[in-house]
């Protein structure tokens, strides 16, 4: 079938690359923790005042923008880029590094939400070779809890309802300008546990006269792990990880509490249902064979993201016709991270897909770290692919 829309409609002419360039330094420069995001959201919105194009704001720092095609009725695409930053002092040395003293763009958003801002104004300037209407979502607080689902809730998703959704995340651990897909789960949930161990306090001479939270918590830290390797299929990735511990108060005191906190991972939602179950019976189980208690409290974070076969494939069909098939592999694995497009991908036919940034010859650091970084060249290139599988593939419909 011969395609009306071409490679050369989206490409991103020097003028828009040379403001996007801008735009990401900006941000870089400016970053803000989750829910603060208030000087982000009025530079994304001058942004879109400057190209006198129409958006909304939703909730206190978030913004969606509706591009509405010209050649009439067609589906509702939606686009998402988280805004917010994370508490790490930078250490990369750029010449327009972080002025906030402790906050970082270590995960990339600034280069997500420069992406989408690009898509925007690609889209705007070709509504008169779209049908329907592309969403463009600039999501606050995704490092923080439930921020995509307070968008949710405020009806994001809503008037009209989706019908598809598209993400990216730099990504660098592939190589710079290769686009990742995964069919099926491509990120872990992440829920939260803290668990109360309580026990009797006492001498340290007469601990029969005691009940020691310590040894509970150690008999717990210990079995733990039997929750992967023992009540999990062995070929589905799952994580139980406690990493915090505080409890006693002198060596020569039994301690009566003990406060235990980690996270657990899983990439189906029938392993992440019952791992509350276990995880709180083994702890309950345990305290009480020493005669002593525990209380549990199990926190649901973010859903794990399970891509959508056939947006996946309108992704990855798109990535090949446009960047070659050198350029784009299937991952062989899910990452145990998380992000909170999950809640979206739950509600909607989705795909969230990696964009890789590392560079041969240049150390790669990973997300998260204060030295991480990415070359400004795979801007335009996630900027070209969204609009690409947009106009060339969903405008037409998912299913088709």
């Amino acid at each position: 079938m011969k395609r009306l829309i071409s490679k050369n409609m989206v490409k991103v002419n020097e003028n828009l690359l040379e403001k996007l360039i801008e735009i990401r330094r900006h941000l870089h420069q400016y970053p803000e923790l989750s829910f603060e995001e208030f000087r982000t959201s009025q530079y994304i919105a001058s942004c879109l005042e400057e190209w006198r194009i129409p958006f909304k704001k939703i909730g206190e720092t978030g913004i969606f923008v509706d591009i509405v095609g010209e050649k009439g009725e067609g589906p509702t695409i939606g686009i998402r880029a988280d805004i917010d930053a994370l508490p790490i002092q930078e250490k990369t040395g750029l010449p327009f590094s972080s002025l906030h003293s402790g906050i970082m763009h270590a995960c990339g958003h600034d280069g997500h939400t420069t992406i989408l801002l690009g898509t925007v104004y690609m889209l705007n300037e070709l509504k008169s070779s779209l049908k329907g209407r592309v969403r463009c979502i600039f999501q606050p607080g995704e490092e923080a809890d439930g921020a995509a689902e307070q968008l949710i809730k405020l009806g994001v998703l809503e008037n009209p309802s989706l019908d598809a959704m598209l993400a990216l995340h730099l990504w660098p651990h592939l190589p710079h300008g290769t686009v990742g897909v995964r069919y099926g789960a491509i990120t872990a949930s992440c829920d939260d546990f803290l668990i109360e161990v309580r026990g009797k306090g006492g001498h340290s001479a007469r601990p029969h006269q005691a009940v020691d939270a310590i040894t509970i918590s150690s008999q717990i830290l210990q079995s733990l792990p039997t929750l992967v390797t023992k009540a999990s299929n062995p070929v589905e990735p799952v994580v139980v990880h406690v990493g915090k511990i505080n409890g006693g108060n002198a060596s020569n005191v039994v301690a009566d509490l003990v406060v235990l906190e980690g996270t657990t991972r899983s990439v189906m939602q029938e392993t992440r249902n019952r791992l509350k179950e276990q995880l709180t019976q083994l702890c309950e189980n345990t305290a009480s064979s020493f005669g002593g208690k525990a209380i549990v409290d199990y926190k649901l974070g973010h859903p794990p993201v399970i891509n959508s076969d056939t947006v996946t494939r309108a992704l990855e069909e798109s990535a090949i016709e446009l960047f070659g098939p050198d350029k784009v592999m299937q991952l062989k694995e899910p990452s145990m991270g998380a992000d909170d497009f999950g809640a979206f991908a739950e509600k909607v036919p989705s795909t969230y897909f990696r964009l890789g940034t590392a560079q041969d010859h240049k150390p790669n650091y990973d997300l998260h770290h204060p030295q991480f970084e990415f070359h400004e060249s795979i801007i335009p290139l996630g900027v070209e692919l969204f609009t690409f599988v947009v106009l060339s593939r969903l405008q037409n419909g998912v299913e088709k």
